[in-house]
């Protein structure tokens, strides 16, 4: 979704090895799309095997996933599932906006705008069941559980953290704040810089941690409330939310309102913008997303064949930047091991 909270959330640093030997539960869709519009060629166009598949998604995959094994992190990868039938209408209006992303791109090219060709090409990524099953194939051969969200893959993640059975949900994204998820972590990366999306530039990051409890303090609202904040901003059932309300008036809103949703839904016209949706409709969905204990966590070791197979032989990965990083997490493994902790893979 993406949520406009950036000014509104409290946030720390935080280092990869306080992580470590964490089980962490990755919103997989959000990180393979971050991967689709980051990694691309100097005009913006995905990166292809020499068969002309798309593998821009699985060299990030490959990269920050074993990176992040070798520091002892207990990834887990949820996926999306059914998504709530109210989401049509976003599918629609991105439909329209990768459209528009399609006529800007194939302008840029006529006039050979390098600058613009990468921004609007990063607009237009699409993430294809193919792409997904290619994905899943590598994360299975990098020994790793996949979890099948039934809906929301971001609601999974925030329900495994809520119930122990991770430490954070991994995520560019705060929604899973709406979902009611204790931490949230961000910018997950060993390497301390990050493509700017559309540009041939980098931005410095560090992995940053949102625990739920400090925003809601900070904001001086509960968790309906922040779900209500949500919706006057917009989310992946209503884009672009309220016009003319951003998060500062939302919150506005409800200082003046408190929990008199129906009076704050009625002073900014809703029905008028939203005729086909009532905000009970979206914030009923938040809440009551569905989610499953319906799994098993299990670190099974690396099959170096399948992965292999996978990367080198379909994909035309160098054969030797792939052994090397098999080896050192053969080296990591080998340690851990003698530590106890060898389940880790």
């Amino acid at each position: 979704m993406g949520l406009n909270f950036k000014e509104l959330v409290v946030k720390q640093e935080i280092s990869i090895k306080e992580l470590h030997g964490k089980v962490l539960a990755i919103d997989s869709m959000n990180l393979l799309y971050q991967f689709l519009t980051t990694i691309r060629g100097p005009d913006g166009s995905v990166l292809t095997d020499k068969n002309g598949h798309v593998t821009s998604h699985l060299i990030g995959l490959f990269s920050r996933t074993t990176s992040l094994m070798e520091s002892g992190l207990k990834l887990v990868f949820v996926f999306d599932g059914k998504p709530p039938e109210i989401k049509a209408k976003t599918w629609e209006k991105r439909k329209s906006v990768k459209q528009e992303a399609f006529l800007k791109l194939k302008l840029a090219q006529e006039e050979d705008n390098l600058e613009e060709m990468k921004k609007f090409a990063a607009r237009t990524s699409i993430l294809t069941k193919e792409m997904v099953h290619d994905a899943k194939e590598l994360i299975i051969a990098l020994g790793l559980p996949i979890i099948q969200a039934p809906s929301e893959g971001e609601a999974q993640t925030a329900y495994m953290v809520k119930t122990g059975k991770a430490y954070a949900s991994i995520s560019q994204d705060y929604d899973n704040l709406i979902f009611g998820c204790p931490l949230l972590i961000r910018n997950l990366s060993l390497e301390g810089k990050r493509k700017k999306t559309g540009t041939l530039g980098y931005t410095i990051v560090k992995p940053e941690a949102i625990y739920l409890h400090e925003v809601l303090n900070h904001l001086d609202l509960n968790l309906d409330q922040l779900i209500i904040l949500a919706i006057l901003v917009g989310t992946d059932y209503n884009p672009g939310g309220v016009k003319g309300i951003g998060p500062k008036t939302g919150l506005k809103l409800l200082k003046e309102h408190k929990n008199n949703f129906q009076e704050i839904f009625r002073h900014i016209e809703w029905d008028k913008q939203y005729p086909d949706i009532t905000w009970q409709e979206i914030f009923d969905t938040i809440k009551n997303i569905p989610t499953t204990d319906d799994y098993k966590l299990e670190w099974k070791p690396i099959d170096e064949k399948k992965l292999y197979h996978l990367l080198v032989e379909e994909h035309n990965f160098s054969a030797e930047r792939v052994r090397s990083k098999l080896e050192k997490l053969r080296e990591i493994k080998g340690t851990l091991a003698q530590k106890g902790l060898g389940s880790f893979f």
